[in-house]
């Protein structure tokens, strides 16, 4: 769906986290529910889309510190990761991502023999 032109696209903040299974991403999306958002991989780009509302049906905003308009951050994904195995979740604006690594990437101890 298009944007009306007269709506700011907000990049949204994100955190990335690793560990040797996986990597984690958590991005604010204050104003975004799950009907709203849309994530979407093309390849190697995974792209977050998400859309806010006006304040909630019988409210009156009177004061405000984010502003109306949407949510919009790509991130390019590395050979390691699984693509077939990320998860979302969004949960009180916070969306986080977890975006497995394959098994060839996993770190592992090698064994040394001695003579």
């Amino acid at each position: 769906a298009e944007r009306p032109a007269t709506r700011r696209v907000f990049s949204p903040r994100a955190d990335v986290y690793e560990t040797p299974e996986e990597i984690v991403v958590v991005a604010e999306l204050p104003g975004v529910n799950e009907e709203s958002l849309d994530l979407t991989l093309e390849q190697r780009e995974l792209t977050i889309r998400g859309t806010t509302t006006a304040a909630p049906e019988g409210y009156r905003l009177i004061y405000s510190e984010y502003g109306e308009g949407d949510y919009e951050r790509r991130f390019v994904l590395a050979d390691s990761i699984d693509r077939s195995g990320i998860a979302a979740e969004l949960k009180n604006g916070v969306l986080q991502l977890r975006l497995p690594k394959v098994k060839e990437a996993l770190a592992r101890k090698i064994p040394v023999k001695a003579e």
